[in-house]
């Protein structure tokens, strides 16, 4: 089971979504892609709070782990999850640590994915939980 690491935000959803964004473009990430899970449910008559999944990357700092092992293509974009529970806004992402050695990447690879984490969890102003 893949280990998550889910931070609470001190911020409101909306500005949860717009911070981290933010905080990540001005790192040299690019969003690929946004995507409004609720906004989905809705569309086909279903209710969710309120959900949205960033997906994003550095094909820089990607392509080189996917070239050592084609298969990490797998784990790439990274993804960042933003999601209300009960009133609080969570934000949920799989840590560079648990991708250690996945699909044959070679041991150390991984860690270059974590400047992300830290990226993440400032602009939320959010410890671990």
């Amino acid at each position: 089971m893949t280990a998550m690491t889910r931070l609470p935000s001190v911020h409101a959803f909306a500005d949860t979504v717009t911070r981290l964004t933010t905080a990540l473009q001005a790192k040299g990430f690019t969003i690929f892609a946004t995507i409004d899970q609720q906004k989905a449910a809705r569309s086909v008559g279903l209710d969710m709070p309120p959900t949205v999944l960033l997906i994003y990357g550095n094909p820089k700092g990607g392509t080189p782990l996917m070239l050592a092992a084609p298969d990490f293509a797998l784990e790439l974009p990274l993804k960042v999850l933003v999601r209300e529970d009960a009133g609080k806004v969570l934000v949920v992402f799989t840590p560079a640590s648990a991708l250690e050695g996945r699909h044959g990447l070679p041991a150390g690879l991984a860690a270059k994915l974590g400047g992300a984490e830290a990226v993440i969890a400032a602009a939320i102003g959010g410890g671990s939980n």
